[in-house]
């Protein structure tokens, strides 16, 4: 699933994605999906474009956190915690070190 999401934000144009596990390290997700927009406009066709993918595959819903005013949102899916962020939080946050013992699966440029 977590594959499934990167597919559909690399076809939506999200930049520097990055798929994380941090099953051994986190009790309430098995992996991350982090993922920059350049734009709100962008934030809120990545965060549906990731709910519609999951919900049509798996029929599986899912929790939208956060305004793309705010330059951060998060899709819940369970097993599948998605961010989607702007260029500023992304660097501000630094969501990748927060959880640096987690490995990187798959990170697309």
């Amino acid at each position: 699933m977590a594959r499934d999401i990167v597919h559909a934000l690399e076809d939506k144009k999200g930049e520097d994605i990055l798929l994380m596990d941090i099953k051994d390290i986190a009790s309430f997700t098995d992996y991350f999906v982090i993922c920059t927009g350049t734009s709100d406009r962008m934030l809120d066709a990545l965060a549906s474009a990731a709910t519609d993918e999951i919900k049509k595959k798996y029929r599986k819903k899912a929790r939208k956190q956060g305004l793309s005013r705010d330059g951060w949102v998060v899709v819940d899916f369970g097993d599948v915690v998605v961010h989607l962020l702007s260029p500023d939080q992304r660097e501000y946050y630094q969501i990748e070190e927060l959880w640096e013992e987690g490995k990187i699966l798959l990170r697309l440029q």
